[in-house]
């Protein structure tokens, strides 16, 4: 092959490689940036540019897959119930192309189990019925991968908001959470929503088991990541200050 073309050929490839790489980030970096100041429409917005994208490969529909997630769960909780059905429908289709295609079994398991959380959030009348099948799934993430943080994730919401008379406990979701934690913090995650939420999580987590000290620490450490995080600034840090004079 002509020296000139093989280069140019080179440098293509390296430029879509550079380009898919910094869409990818840049709306990683909105998503980020939408949740620290609770700018849901913006999220809205590139989820559903994301959605109607052709040709996702699996990792992009992956990344997807997450930014789904966040946003129903804001949906339920702010009760826009119609909105995060449109949004589990669609998700529930993303896991399902996924699952075919044997694309990361461990964190579609993981993902599987919140949105069986999510059908307790939109009834909580399914919750007996529905909760035991949250924690298989979340369970079989662990199982199939050891490193799964999402997974660890699911299984402290598990713990956190089942209610203790049916074996709920807030320490066993702090264990979970102080897991996924350790293994995000291998990865040195910047601009990742779902790591700043985690560590809000865990402070009002050792908040609920009365640990002043170290809930204090957790919410120093969101507003040091960033000091702009709407949610710990102007609603847990200051709650939990008024809570603790």
């Amino acid at each position: 092959m002509n020296k000139k073309i093989a280069l140019k050929l080179f440098m293509l490839l390296v430029f879509s490689i550079v380009s898919l790489y910094s869409y990818s980030s840049e709306e990683k970096k909105t998503i980020y940036d939408s949740y620290i100041s609770d700018n849901m429409a913006a999220w809205k917005k590139t989820i559903d540019n994301m959605h109607f994208e052709t040709k996702k490969d699996n990792q992009r529909e992956l990344e997807l897959l997450n930014y789904e997630y966040g946003y129903i769960g804001w949906c339920i909780g702010n009760k826009r119930f119609k909105d995060a059905k449109q949004y589990i429908n669609r998700s529930q289709a993303r896991m399902s192309k996924l699952k075919k295609v044997k694309a990361n079994i461990p964190i579609i398991h993981a993902y599987q189990s919140a949105y069986y959380g999510f059908e307790i959030g939109l009834n909580k009348i399914k919750a007996p019925f529905v909760g035991p099948k949250s924690i298989e799934e979340a369970e079989k993430s662990i199982s199939l991968d050891k490193d799964n943080y999402f997974g660890y994730i699911q299984m402290g919401n598990i713990e956190y908001y089942m209610p203790s008379t049916f074996g709920g406990s807030k320490q066993k979701a702090l264990q979970f959470y102080l897991k996924a934690k350790l293994i995000m913090d291998k990865s040195k995650p910047e601009n990742d929503w779902t790591y700043i939420n985690l560590i809000a999580i865990i402070g009002m987590t050792y908040q609920e088991l009365n640990n002043p000290k170290k809930a204090e620490e957790y919410y120093k450490l969101a507003l040091k990541i960033s000091p702009d995080f709407k949610w710990v600034k102007n609603e847990l840090y200051p709650q939990f200050l008024k809570k603790t004079k």
